[in-house]
């Protein structure tokens, strides 16, 4: 039985706190957790800085059409499916910032 992927078919009780970065509001920084695709996925999105651990900030989100985010200092455009496929982990507001 081949099940579709979709995002809540991976986001367990455990992790509550992700979502796709194709739901993260614009100005809101985040975490990168996981890459759910495959191996071609992973090296593309590798080779632009969507790492496990490295920090992105939505700076661009209309809910349909393409995504712009920055990552390690570089705006970076991505397709809604690419952005499904990339799990963060939303980081609180930093205190005393004022944007």
């Amino acid at each position: 039985m081949n099940i579709p992927w979709t995002p809540q078919n991976i986001i367990t009780d455990r992790s509550k706190s992700l979502r796709a970065l194709s739901e993260l509001p614009v100005k809101k920084r985040a975490l990168v957790r996981a890459l759910c695709g495959g191996k071609g996925f992973a090296s593309r999105m590798g080779t632009l800085g969507f790492v496990p651990g490295s920090i992105v900030t939505m700076m661009q989100n209309y809910g349909r059409g393409p995504v712009l985010v920055l990552v390690k200092n570089v705006r970076v455009a991505l397709g809604r499916g690419e952005a499904r496929k990339v799990l963060v982990e939303q980081l609180p507001e930093e205190q005393g910032k004022n944007d």
